[in-house]
């Protein structure tokens, strides 16, 4: 008698829908803001356009975006198929990228990359310098290292890329490699918004596809941002299950955040 009721809340709490992107009389931008992990688009890409033009987001932070041979060419396939154009990064980041929607003025762009490693993969940043409306915001899209300690140092490299970006707000996400309870994770949150701890909305683990157990992937913004709601759009209006375990081997996390004007 208790399970149907309890199971049918945790469903409604995932259909709750988050604000649609605007400009409020204070000059204020609510913005979408989804991150995702897309393999290489190894996966069903037409599955993948859907997810991220249902969402429909004002920038997509993208980890393993296309980095080798006509990278560019399917990124901006990916871009086109979901309503958004390419921002910054792909290959000349090393995997993360950003792309967003007309909505947003980009004011200067930068593909970061990072020390190597011996043994390990090459990481980077993509990062931009935007407006949407009368509100400026910084963004950056990363990747972190499968190795612990690696990945620590790369999350203090976030940080001092974000406070070095010369603006007063700012919005990061990707895909960690680390849950909340981790030392790189933990670092991040120390000087930012966890989005999805603040104001929890959807789903909760973004890995894996078919049996997600894992918050391994996250959003973050500095503290003049007001976080309205952040989590794994599931039951959101166009995601469905079906694309969603088809498009990519994570699921993706979606903020809605209010930017102050300058």
């Amino acid at each position: 008698m208790h399970l149907a009721p309890r199971a049918f809340g945790r469903r409604l709490i995932d259909m709750v829908l988050l604000p649609n992107s605007r400009t409020d009389s204070d000059g204020s931008a609510v913005i979408r803001v989804l991150s995702y992990n897309i393999r290489s688009m190894r996966d069903d890409t037409d599955a993948l356009a859907r997810v991220i033009g249902a969402c429909a987001p004002d920038l997509v932070l993208v980890q393993e975006a296309p980095r080798f041979f006509r990278w560019r060419k399917k990124l901006a396939r990916l871009a086109a198929a979901s309503g958004q154009v390419i921002l910054s990064g792909g290959g000349t980041a090393a995997g993360p990228a950003i792309l967003c929607s007309l909505r947003v003025t980009v004011e200067r762009t930068e593909d970061v990359l990072l020390p190597l490693t011996p043994g390990q993969h090459r990481r980077g940043f993509a990062t931009a310098v935007v407006r949407i409306g009368a509100a400026r915001l910084g963004v950056l899209s990363c990747h972190l290292s499968l190795q612990k300690d690696e990945r620590y140092e790369q999350a203090g490299l976030l940080l001092d890329r974000l406070a070095g970006m010369g603006v007063e707000h700012a919005v990061a996400g990707g895909d960690l490699n680390e849950r909340p309870g981790g030392r790189a994770f933990a670092r991040l949150a120390e000087g930012l918004q966890d989005c999805r701890a603040t104001a929890p909305r959807g789903g909760e683990h973004t890995w894996t596809r078919t049996d997600p157990h894992r918050r391994i992937d996250a959003i973050f913004a500095t503290k003049g941002i007001e976080v309205l709601g952040c989590g794994v759009p599931r039951g959101h209006p166009g995601v469905t299950e079906t694309d969603l375990r088809a498009a990519t081997d994570h699921l993706p996390v979606l903020a809605a955040l209010r930017i102050p004007a300058r």
